[in-house]
Formats: C-alpha cells, sequence, structure tokens
C-alpha cells in the first residue's frame, strides 16, 4: 500500500508530466502555422488520386494552420514517390496519398524498384475505400456465383495491370472459388475493360462499387456480387460474397486477405520516424479535416466519397497486409497475381 506521501509524490509527478506536455503539443500546433505542406501523389495531374487530393487539401490546411501544396510524382504506380517518401526528413511537412492495394500487393509479390516497406510509414487514416463488385455482361446467361460455379467452362476477365484492382481481384475470385479463368491485362482502364464486357468480348470484370454503379445505371453490366464482408451502398441488397456461395476456410482466408487489401483504399502515409507529438497533431489535423460536414457533401456531390477511417485502425489493417503474413502465404499471394496475361 503506497503512504500518503507517496501518493502526493505520484500526483505531483503526473501533474508536472501533464503540464511539461501540454507546451510541447502547443509548440508542435504551431509549428505549421504559416508553413508549406507538400502532399505528394505518384500519379500524374488529373487522375483520380491527383482529384482526391486537391479536394482534402485546403480542409487539411486549414486544421493545420499551413498552406498545402499537391507535388505529382509519377511513375512506376506510385513506387517511385513512396521509395522517396520512405527516405524524406520526417518532419512533417511531407506526406503520401497511396494506393494501398496497389502498394501492398507491390510490396508482398516483390514488384521490382520496391524499396519502401508500407508497413513501417507513419500511417495518417484512410481517406476512402470502396467495396469491389463483380459484373458480368447484360446478356449473360450468368446471373449468380452460384451459377458461375456450376457452369463448369472457362471465364475471360478484363484487367489492365497485374496489379490494378481488376487484374488482382479476378485473380483473388478465380483462385478462391476454383473457377476456370483466363485473365487478360492490357486495356487502358476500368471503362474500356467494362465495355469489353458488355460487348461479349469478355465474361466479366472486377470493379470497384462506385465504377460498378455507373456501368449498371448505365445497362452496360450486371452485378453478381459484393467480394467482401461490407455490402456496397450503392447496391445494399446484393448478397456478399460470402453470403452467396458456401465458402471453406482457406476460401475465406483468399477472400478476406484480398477484401483488406482493398479497404486500405485512399491512404495517408508520412515517412517512418515521426516525432510522436508532431505525429499526434497532424493525424489530428487529418482526422478533423476527413471529418468536415462540408467535405463530405463535396465528395457526395462528385462521387468522391469521403469514408474516413483513423490512423491506427489504417495502421493495423497494413500491417496485417504485408507483414503479418506467413512465406508461405507471401507465395501464394504471388501465385496468384501472375496468372493474369497481357491480351
Amino acid at each position: 500500500m503506497k503512504s500518503p506521501v507517496q501518493h502526493c509524490l505520484l500526483a505531483g509527478f503526473a501533474l508536472a508530466l501533464a503540464h511539461g506536455a501540454a507546451p510541447a503539443q502547443t509548440a508542435d500546433a504551431d509549428f505549421y502555422r504559416g508553413k508549406t505542406v507538400r502532399i505528394i501523389v505518384g500519379y500524374g495531374p488529373g487522375g483520380g488520386y491527383d482529384i482526391y487530393a486537391r479536394m482534402i487539401a485546403p480542409y487539411i490546411g486549414k486544421a493545420l494552420g499551413a498552406s498545402i501544396i499537391i507535388e505529382n510524382q509519377p511513375g512506376a504506380g506510385g513506387i517511385t514517390a513512396l521509395n522517396r517518401i520512405m527516405t524524406a526528413p520526417p518532419d512533417g511537412l511531407v506526406f503520401m496519398l497511396v494506393n494501398g492495394l496497389g502498394a501492398g500487393f507491390s510490396q508482398l509479390t516483390d514488384q521490382p524498384g520496391v524499396r519502401f516497406d508500407l508497413g513501417k510509414l507513419s500511417h495518417l487514416g484512410t481517406v476512402s475505400a470502396s467495396p469491389w463488385v463483380w459484373l458480368v455482361g447484360p446478356n449473360s446467361p450468368i446471373s449468380t456465383p452460384q451459377q458461375a460455379l456450376d457452369a463448369k467452362r472457362r471465364f475471360m476477365w478484363s484487367g489492365s495491370g497485374p496489379i490494378d484492382g481488376l487484374s488482382d481481384g479476378a485473380a483473388f475470385t478465380c483462385e478462391a472459388l476454383r473457377l476456370d479463368c483466363r485473365i487478360v491485362m492490357g486495356y487502358p482502364g476500368s471503362n474500356e475493360a467494362a465495355l469489353a464486357v458488355t460487348k461479349g468480348e469478355m465474361d466479366m470484370i472486377y470493379v470497384s462499387d462506385t465504377s460498378a454503379n455507373n456501368y449498371v445505371k448505365a445497362g452496360q453490366n450486371k452485378a453478381l456480387a459484393t467480394m467482401g464482408r461490407v455490402k456496397s451502398r450503392f447496391f445494399p441488397e446484393l448478397p456478399t460474397i460470402f453470403e452467396a456461395a458456401a465458402l471453406d476456410a482457406d476460401q475465406q482466408w483468399v477472400f478476406d486477405l484480398h477484401s483488406t487489401a482493398e479497404n486500405l483504399g485512399r491512404i495517408l502515409v508520412a515517412p517512418p520516424g515521426m516525432a510522436p507529438d508532431r505525429l499526434a497533431i497532424l493525424r489530428a489535423a487529418v482526422k478533423s479535416a476527413l471529418s468536415d460536414p462540408q467535405l463530405m457533401a463535396e465528395g457526395e456531390k462528385t462521387q468522391r466519397y469521403i469514408d474516413f477511417i483513423d490512423a491506427e485502425p489504417t495502421r493495423k489493417a497494413t500491417v496485417s497486409v504485408v507483414t503479418d503474413i506467413t512465406p508461405a502465404q507471401k507465395q501464394r499471394v504471388r501465385e496468384i497475381i501472375s496468372k493474369s496475361e497481357t491480351k
């Protein structure tokens, strides 16, 4: 049992710590006022990541009291810019909007030039993450996943690159459901890949629910299932793949790994090694900005949805994909993704 003196000493020590911490946090908050902060985008101007970065920048700038500039650093699908972030000064004046799925799988499959570790970066939170959807052509005889399983035939899937969401999503779907598939890359983007399915050139496509909503509304494609455990805001009645098919433990693992990587979505990361106080200020500013009702309404209008996830859950999800995976599981991911081919 502690004596009254010990209690007084401990209380005094805690009070001293509290008074000592406040000036440090205030100093870090003041540090940003009037400064210029860069948000790096690993793609060229005009693309989805560039548009998202420019949409959120004024809100983060306001929360920090800083000026925000967008710096486009295209190259190797964002790998070049991520490599630079990995070795940038951890001063809190630069961070990056990253394709979490692409970065995570590029690291897992040891893509040429990868020198970053997504799990070791300073995580600021997730900006948005969309469920993905399995689509077929409007005249396809396949209307449910079970019908695809019963068809006992080869299906042609359209994609653009090996880790583009489309191709790797198709590869994981075919692996999990043990479908006979040919995944064909080389389409310039999801619009062209979806059109190939509409025309009957390809049988199936795996796309984000935002794109799927546009294609289905236009009568261009029809949806079979949402490919994770979370339903889509656009297709609330559409079953998830976990509801639509009887999956054994291995099949569930394959779908869960891919959907966890998908759910990383658009993540904000800063260089590793940031001072805890400054990182806390930056994380708080990002959270405040991305929870702003005005920003969320702006995103709704333009279909650039904000689905903010806080820094720590984002970090844990990232680590579960790129770090907490066995060598055998990593090798399996490599083998799954390698099944795509260029048209």
